[in-house]
């Protein structure tokens, strides 16, 4: 039986969740700016090794919903953990890789560990006082994306002092701590739903994201109107109908249909969507921006290093305000934070588009649009998470996540491809493709305040009386859906 004393520590199991949620997303864009390096030592082509990168996001896509399935079903301290060795062997393996073929299993791997942030969501619903809840998903929404930032500045000079290796065995160091925590500190989940894992859904599920993302990631080199392109857009829409209705029809659902109907969770995903496409175009365009060289009219001529200390302003913005989101929810609600996310996206896209002569103008913009990520990323998360029964949050977190991947996925290939329109003879982007790709973000963030406008009052008390009581009178029961009390299995 677990004890009270443990289930109170809370403030230890948060710092565990950072930690491995932390070493997840610095892991994410360490890649990022050293895919020209991989190509050259793994002796591949530039087309091959991109598949680097999207390899990770169409695994990502499909597990992240799944495994949050799997954590509301047997529990998410349990889920967390296998995550988070799979997460580890998957760093390890391209720690070590020498091949092509090897790296892009590796990333398959660790795309397995999106589902780090869901889970770690639904133990905070779980484990946290009501009044804390909002503060530590804001804090670790933030570090999410903290983490990116700091994997861009931190890929230079890691490469330059010791090699591209590090760049997974540093993370895979961390995660490894991360697991052995979680294994002695996070409790057990006190609230857990009936079912099993519909496997026909999962299988249509995987089906349209995998023809979704791989159609956006290769648009740009096959064509958005070639037959591959369109056949696969096709596919995806056919797979995604049927996977609907299977969903609708199953008595144990992969993913709620009647809970993704939920107004509050169709916009938040809609906004999630939008400012995905918006923050991977940045982290992957602004840095090509950077080292540009100066004698073509625009860019700065950088390194690696240099481009990643550009950005370390918009990092520092992305956590300070992801911290404070919590306190500030509390005070206006995390919708207004949403709204107010989104609108300093705006300006902070269109001067990108158009005020980037000089570094400290890129610095600015970048930092602009780091208070709006920052209060954007947590308050995404804290409306998802009230919006739901406790018995989903890990599926509905992680579908919310998972958007967010696609519309990156998507954002990143229509912005490349509107930057490599007018491409010169030594094989530059003209300075128009940047101004127009920024542009067309700067005209999704404004579709993303009308989708947060749309977001509906909370109500943040429907199940919290019934899991508080039953977690002070009897610390060893678990909830499941439907309100039926049962012991703990794990015991």
């Amino acid at each position: 039986m677990q004890s009270t004393a443990r289930r109170s520590s809370y403030r230890l199991t948060f710092l565990v969740l950072a930690v491995g949620g932390g070493a997840y997303a610095l892991m994410q864009n360490l890649v990022s700016p050293v895919l020209p390096l991989l190509q050259k030592d793994l002796h591949t082509t530039q087309n091959t090794v991109t598949w680097v990168f999207t390899a990770y996001l169409l695994s990502a896509s499909v597990f992240t919903p799944i495994l949050g399935r799997v954590g509301d079903i047997i529990g998410k301290e349990k889920a967390l953990l296998g995550v988070l060795i799979m997460l580890a062997i998957g760093l390890v393996l391209a720690a070590v890789a020498t091949s092509i073929g090897l790296m892009i299993i590796a990333r398959v791997v660790q795309g397995i560990g999106g589902a780090v942030l869901p889970l770690s969501f639904g133990v905070i619903r779980d484990e946290f006082p009501r009044q804390k809840v909002s503060t530590a998903v804001g804090i670790i929404s933030a570090l999410a994306a903290f983490g990116g930032g700091v994997g861009l500045i931190l890929a230079g000079p890691i490469v330059n002092t010791l090699n591209y290796h590090w760049l997974f065995w540093i993370p895979a160091i961390i995660v490894v701590c991360a697991a052995i925590a979680t294994h002695f500190v996070v409790p057990e989940s006190p609230v857990r739903t009936e079912g099993r894992i519909n496997v026909v859904a999962g299988l249509l599920l995987s089906g349209w994201l995998v023809a979704l993302l791989i159609a956006a990631s290769e648009a740009g080199i096959w064509g958005w109107g070639s037959l591959k392109v369109v056949g696969l857009f096709v596919l995806a829409v056919l797979l995604a109908a049927l996977w609907v209705c299977v969903e609708l029809r199953s008595e144990h659902p992969l993913i709620d249909m009647r809970m993704m109907r939920l107004p509050a969770v169709w916009t938040t995903n809609l906004v999630a969507l939008m400012f995905g496409a918006g923050i991977y175009a940045t982290f992957a365009f602004v840095a090509q921006f950077s080292q540009t060289p100066s004698s073509n009219g625009y860019g700065f001529g950088a390194s690696i290093t240099e481009s990643g200390l550009i950005a370390t302003p918009q990092t520092i913005a992305i956590f300070a305000f992801g911290v404070i989101s919590g306190p500030l929810a509390k005070k206006v609600g995390p919708k207004a934070l949403l709204v107010s996310g989104a609108l300093m996206s705006i300006p902070a896209f269109f001067l990108m588009a158009y005020v980037h002569d000089e570094v400290w103008q890129v610095t600015v913009n970048l930092t602009l649009l780091g208070i709006g990520i920052g209060l954007a990323f947590a308050a995404m998360s804290s409306i998802i998470v009230d919006a739901v029964p406790s018995h989903q949050t890990g599926v509905a977190s992680g579908m919310n996540a998972n958007i967010r991947t696609i519309g990156g996925a998507i954002g990143a290939a229509v912005v490349g491809s509107i930057i490599t329109s007018n491409v010169s003879a030594a094989g530059v982007p003209a300075e128009s493709g940047y101004q127009n790709g920024f542009a067309v973000l700067g005209g999704v963030m404004v579709l993303a305040v009308i989708a947060a406008l749309l977001i509906p009052k909370l109500d943040t008390t429907r199940d919290e009386h019934q899991q508080e009581q039953a977690k002070l009178i009897h610390p060893e029961l678990v909830i499941v859906a439907g309100g039926t009390i049962v012991g703990d299995e794990s015991e």
